[in-house]
């Protein structure tokens, strides 16, 4: 499989959005020019990101639409779908469990981990909440090796460690702290504070123009 950089990356599941929201009425045929315009990309970026990815387009005639889907579906790993478990079952935790559209990326939260007893044994959208010394076992048995972290910045670290100790070489970390962990375990920050920033600031910045 061809590689791509990071920017790519994130920018494929934006493109396979889009092409998802024609649906049902989805055209025979469409282009990058087609796509950038809508998502408000340079084509020439769109074109690029797309042939790193499919075969498929022809000049004149863009992408078959259909195959298109596929060809990024297939490269992000939307085909197999990878279990994966959450620690920290508060507020946050509880809306990742009930969200339906992970597992149209490839991916299904299959249980939930938490230190307060009195959510453990509970279920969310058919999703088991256990005890947080569970982890290593259920994960080693269940073969898990994708992890969510939702709890307080100041327990971020030490559910890490566990994680990493059960197994997990991916992390999909919400809480808003740096990580450590040894290679190659990957870890993605979603710091929602830094995104509420960028906002904000741009916001002062176009009201200042």
């Amino acid at each position: 499989m061809r590689s791509v950089s990071q920017q790519t990356l994130q920018r494929l599941p934006l493109y396979l959005s889009y092409l998802k929201s024609l649906m049902p009425d989805l055209p025979p045929n469409i282009s990058a020019g087609n796509i950038a315009q809508a998502l408000g990309f340079g084509e020439v970026q769109v074109r690029k990101d797309l042939a790193a990815v499919s075969a498929g387009g022809r000049p004149k005639l863009g992408f078959v639409t259909a195959d298109l889907m596929a060809d990024v579906k297939h490269y992000l790993g939307c085909d197999n779908i990878d279990d994966a478990v959450l620690v920290g079952a508060g507020k946050l935790g509880k809306a990742l469990l009930t969200y339906e559209g992970f597992f149209e990326y490839g991916l299904d939260i299959v249980a939930a981990f938490d230190s307060d007893p009195n959510v453990r044994e509970k279920s969310i959208s058919g999703k088991r909440i256990y005890a947080v010394e569970d982890l290593r076992g259920f994960c080693m048995e269940n073969n898990i090796r994708i992890g969510i972290i939702t709890v307080p910045a100041d327990k971020a670290q030490p559910v890490c460690d566990r994680l990493v100790d059960a197994g997990i070489l991916a992390i999909w970390n919400f809480a808003p702290v740096h990580l450590k962990s040894p290679d190659p375990i990957l870890i993605r920050n979603e710091n929602l504070a830094a995104s509420l920033a960028i906002l904000s600031k741009h916001l002062v910045e176009t009201f200042a123009k």
